[in-house]
């Protein structure tokens, strides 16, 4: 029997066994996959967690199989989305599915493909997921989970010894460590956060995944200071506002408006940007498919043939701002030519001459399309608020709310679709980016610009919230229950007064007993609170460190190579461990994906059971055990 063990049982973990069954790897062969949290939803889709927290992708563009886009080496198995899943358990032919919960049953019964399933729901899919794999493995293969966690793994002369913390001892011919996201040690400015409040009896609560955030502390009045808005915010907002007895309702003009239980605090919002991230775009193409012109291939294959190491910023980013141009007016002119003045054909041609000059852009772009919120400009889509500064607290709070209101004009009225092919033209640009070796970016390019300039670009237009959230968040403003505190935020601690926030732009501060930081913490495999992940980083493998010219620094994630491979203190990669997910140097993807998009993250787990299942055929030859 060949034994592989994996660290981890959540999505990207179920999905890599998936992959390794669909190539039917060597037999006999028995996974063993170890996770305190159940298989398929593992801990951040766990079903027990509060009804009101959402995914922030419709129901159809949510799956965890490969199907005819995809461009991989192992098998196409197809299954079903989301929102097919729930159409086959309505009809019942899917006999293996019991919905035991009448939420759960309610919500099923009502999901359309254009809804936001909750993460319960999710949970039952992945659940699902989970037992059909086991349950189609082939004769000789044998898949189990372990209900554990891995404290320390030791190599030994036939592998590896997997130390449980409930005293089991799992033998591993091969590893791979699919822990997902994890929460980190506080460092820096969360640390001297922390210690000022215990000091002046305050309270802070630091980086956090937030159904695992103890909100309980922030008592109902309270005042309350947020920074950050993203989806950890808003999924904050809702556990402290409906998660509270409060309601939305919508009032006899149709507008929402929210009841407040009394237990809420009252929240105080504020960010870099100072607006939430956009949400999500509900509208449907009405012109040409998006293609990409300027990102291709070919402009690809141009950047790798020159010498030297490919820069994000210098190289490749002014290809990606092009593109979007591109994206967006083609939407725009060939699905509502009612609102320009002139055709495609003939404005394409203008884009070729202009499109990489922003002043000429503007120009161009003001004669031919009337509709100011019809033009588009890459810094005020990234900044909207610009460089505008702002008189005090109502005026700032009263820009923030006029932002949300066009931007759920933008995002979901079938009148501005052009945001619908903005954001598949964001998707293509991250494929794109992937088809650029690791090893060719710079030092700044791979620790800092994809990491973190590009990943927060592109969550912030592609991976917001469902747009009725940032609708809940202008009735909560209306309510007293929200204020927006505008950008550019920092805070303070003062003896007397407690957390202060303050915006060089805005005149005024607002003072609080209470500081949210409201993000998911960093991938930082050597500072997790992980025991396991600390250990891959110190002993079996490194963290990556970048160096060249003009930067050196630290990805702060573990070193694998293409396929996957841990990269071990010597720099060799070993040959029977591996690590997948966001902690690793390989370019984050996530793990379920939407259909008939060649995913990444698809194209990534495959790889890497194509990899892993030669690990198997390998110590199975050597008839290891």
């Amino acid at each position: 029997m060949t034994d592989l063990v994996i660290v981890g049982a959540g999505p990207r973990a179920v999905m890599l066994v998936e992959r390794l069954l669909a190539r039917r790897s060597p037999v006999p062969l028995r996974i063993t996959l170890v996770d305190p949290y159940p298989p398929g939803a593992g801990r951040i889709w766990r079903r027990e967690q509060s009804p009101l927290l959402k995914l922030n992708s419709m129901a159809r563009d949510v799956t965890v199989f490969t199907d005819e886009s995809c461009t991989i080496s192992g098998p196409i198995r197809s299954g079903p989305s989301l929102i097919e899943w729930a159409e086959r358990v309505r009809a019942g032919t899917l006999p293996d599915v019991t919905i035991d919960d009448p939420e759960l049953r309610f919500e099923l019964q009502g999901l359309r493909p254009d809804s936001f399933p909750t993460r319960r729901l999710q949970s039952a899919y992945l659940d699902w997921f989970w037992r059909r794999t086991v349950a189609i493995a082939p004769p000789g293969v044998e898949v189990r989970w372990h209900e554990g966690v891995v404290q320390w793994v030791d190599d030994t002369a036939d592998g590896y010894e997997v130390a449980l913390a409930d005293g089991i001892r799992l033998s591993a011919d091969v590893l791979v460590y699919a822990m997902g996201h994890n929460a980190r040690e506080p460092e820096g400015e969360a640390v001297s956060l922390r210690e000022a409040a215990a000091s002046a009896g305050l309270t802070y609560l630091p980086p956090a995944f937030t159904a695992d955030a103890d909100l309980s502390v922030l008592a109902p009045g309270d005042d309350v200071i947020v920074r950050g808005m993203g989806l950890a915010a808003v999924d904050a907002v809702v556990l402290l506002t409906a998660g509270r007895g409060g309601r939305f309702v919508t009032d006899t003009t149709g507008n929402l408006r929210y009841e407040p239980s009394g237990l809420e605090p009252r929240l105080h919002l504020g960010s870099r940007r100072g607006v939430p991230y956009r949400s999500k775009v509900s509208s449907r193409l009405q012109g040409e498919t998006p293609v990409r012109e300027i990102l291709t291939p070919a402009a690809v294959a141009e950047l790798l043939a020159r010498p030297g190491t490919v820069d994000f910023l210098d190289d490749v980013w002014p290809l990606i701002a092009r593109e979007l141009v591109w994206g967006h007016y083609r939407e725009l002119f060939t699905g509502h030519p009612e609102r320009v003045t002139t055709t495609w054909e003939v404005f394409r041609e203008t884009l070729r001459e202009v499109d990489a000059d922003t002043s000429a852009l503007r120009l161009a772009a003001a004669e031919v399309v009337p509709d100011p919120l019809d033009r588009f400009d890459l810094r005020t889509l990234d900044v909207p608020l610009g460089d505008e500064t702002f008189s005090g607290a109502l005026d700032v709070h009263e820009r923030v709310r006029r932002h949300i209101v066009d931007d759920l004009q933008l995002r979901t009225s079938q009148d501005r679709s052009a945001a619908q092919a903005l954001f598949l033209t964001i998707l293509s640009s991250f494929l794109g980016l992937a088809d650029i070796p690791t090893e060719r970016w710079s030092a700044r390019s791979r620790a800092v610009d994809l990491p973190v300039t590009w990943h927060a670009f592109f969550s912030y237009v592609a991976s917001g919230p469902p747009a009725h959230r940032l609708e809940e968040f202008l009735a909560l403003a209306e309510a007293g229950i929200v204020r927006f505190l505008g950008p550019d935020i920092s805070v303070r601690v003062e003896a007397e007064r407690g957390f202060v926030a303050s915006s060089p732009r805005t005149a005024g501060e607002v003072s609080a007993r209470a500081l949210l930081d409201a993000w998911l913490p960093a991938a930082t495999a050597s500072a997790s609170e992980n025991p396991v992940l600390r250990e891959l980083a110190s002993r079996h493998g490194r963290e990556v460190h970048v160096s060249d010219e003009l930067f050196t620094g630290s990805l702060g994630r573990i070193d694998v190579d293409a396929d996957g491979r841990v990269i071990g203190r010597d720099g060799q990669p070993r040959a029977a461990m591996f690590a997948i997910g966001p902690f690793t140097s390989s370019m984050e993807a996530g793990a379920f994906t939407r259909p008939r998009s060649d995913a990444l993250s698809l194209r990534q787990t495959d790889r890497i059971a194509g990899a892993v299942s030669v690990a198997l055929a390998a110590r199975a030859r050597a008839g290891v055990r």
